[in-house]
């Protein structure tokens, strides 16, 4: 569907405006009559934006907090080619996931587009570029030659990637980051040359 200037903003801000009030609480229970009322728009605005529905928004709003999951992590994410950085990058990733705490927005909404079409294809890209991202700070690090030459960057980035959503998911049941913090520095400590 081709939209105006204004069409792209208010389709966005009913995006953005979702995705904020979903945060705050499990997206199973939530409405589109709901959304209406946060997002302040009638019922046909939604249809006219979202011409399939509560699906189509919440697998709009899952590719929203998909992005929040890497922006939240830069500058430092983007720049992991020091071990300064990747300190900083670590820190502000446990902090990230401690202050979201056992609530996993794009977790739930995933659970909620389920099957949709376009659902595995949110995780994958998310979960690619993530790993991207970290293979490129380990191949800079073996470049600048404080990282183990041998490691195989494409490897220890998935299982990094991996090792996160495992912490994560520890963290949504106990209430605790130790398991993400223990994978980090098990891996950063594979990393570092011997």
């Amino acid at each position: 569907m081709a939209l105006t200037a204004k069409g792209r903003a208010t389709r966005k801000r009913i995006v953005e405006e979702t995705a904020a009030y979903l945060r705050q609480g499990d997206p199973g229970g939530v409405t589109l009559d709901d959304v209406r009322a946060v997002t302040r728009t009638s019922k046909s605005q939604l249809f006219h934006y979202f011409p399939g529905g509560k699906e189509e928004l919440w697998l709009e709003v899952a590719r929203h907090e998909a992005d929040r999951v890497l922006e939240d992590q830069q500058p430092y994410l983007g720049t992991l080619d020091t071990w300064e950085a990747w300190e900083r990058w670590r820190e502000v990733l446990v902090a990230r996931y401690r202050a979201q705490g056992p609530h996993c927005p794009l977790a739930a909404l995933m659970s909620q587009v389920g099957a949709a079409q376009g659902a595995a294809d949110v995780a994958t890209a998310l979960l690619q570029r993530w790993q991207g991202h970290v293979r490129q700070g380990i191949t800079a690090l073996q470049s600048s030659g404080v990282a183990r030459p041998g490691v195989d960057a494409d490897g220890v980035a998935a299982a990094m990637i991996a090792g996160i959503q495992g912490g994560v998911t520890v963290l949504r049941t106990t209430g605790d980051t130790a398991h993400l913090e223990a994978v980090l520095d098990v891996l950063f400590a594979h990393l570092r040359p011997e």
